[in-house]
């Protein structure tokens, strides 16, 4: 008795320019897409994570031009507790972990100004 094993290799991947990547699971051509991480379109301001957060959190943002960061917290009378970023940063996601070690358990502000766009998201501490 003979035994005839054929293996036949259908999948396959080809990159071209502009950083393509094709991929084929059937013989056929599909793309996949650009291994390039996409530029954002536009400014935003996410809101943090956790949120409630003790004894920290996460904040991120987003814009699609180099762009001078504004990013400063407010208690809940408006007065500045922190000024968590101050400079020129350039296009992309971005984030910053805010440290509430001797703050009391209230709602807070976090505002990002970024070029023309400003934005303010309240996020609360609980101790």
């Amino acid at each position: 008795m003979k035994c005839y094993s054929t293996i036949r290799f259908t999948a396959g991947f080809a990159v071209g320019d502009s950083s393509v990547i094709l991929k084929t699971t059937n013989g056929g051509i599909a793309e996949v897409g650009d291994n390039l991480p996409s530029q954002p379109k536009k400014f935003e301001l996410y809101q943090n994570y956790p949120n409630p957060f003790n004894p920290s959190t996460i904040i991120s943002y987003q814009f699609s031009i180099r762009s001078h960061v504004l990013l400063k917290v407010y208690d809940d009378l408006g007065r500045k507790i922190a000024a968590l970023v101050n400079e020129y940063q350039n296009s992309g996601k971005h984030s910053v972990t805010f440290f509430s070690k001797y703050l009391p358990s209230v709602i807070y502000f976090y505002r990002l100004k970024a070029g023309n766009f400003l934005q303010t998201k309240k996020f609360v501490l609980l101790k």
